[in-house]
């Protein structure tokens, strides 16, 4: 069978982390025990802790950080620029041309599948995301 898995070698994966097929990992930290599903992209600069659980088709983006044992359902969506824009000045943006805003998913946290999480976020400890949810301001330590 191919493996059909793109790893960056500047990836750093813990100790009996499960990777599905189809997932691509460039410049994150993956903790230990950690399993990511199907169709699962972590940016450069995205951590995510031990024993959580990633669903199929999420994307982690660049400057969010999951804590420990944190489920993450399908098709879940984080974002790290609260104005994107393709270009300046009429020329197409580079890195240069922005910052990151960061995210924090706080240890225990679940979040429902299809939920989109917004930039500048903090989603508190063992709380809970609901399905198809916008997130766009903080959620607090065990709130629904």
């Amino acid at each position: 069978m191919t493996d059909f898995r793109c790893i960056a070698p500047d990836v750093t994966l813990g100790q009996n982390v499960r990777l599905a097929q189809f997932v691509n990992l460039y410049g994150c930290t993956i903790g230990d025990e950690t399993k990511l599903g199907t169709f699962v992209e972590v940016q450069k600069n995205a951590t995510i802790g031990a024993r959580c659980k990633i669903s199929s088709h999420t994307f982690i983006c660049e400057g969010v950080t999951i804590e420990d044992n944190v489920f993450v359902g399908h098709g879940v969506v984080f974002i790290n620029d609260s104005y994107p824009r393709a270009t300046v000045n009429g020329q197409l943006q580079t890195e240069a041309d922005w910052k990151v805003e960061k995210t924090m998913v706080k240890r225990g946290a679940s979040i429902g599948s299809g939920a989109t999480i917004l930039s500048k976020i903090t989603i508190g400890e063992n709380a809970i995301v609901g399905a198809g949810s916008v997130v766009t301001k903080d959620v607090p330590a065990n709130a629904i």
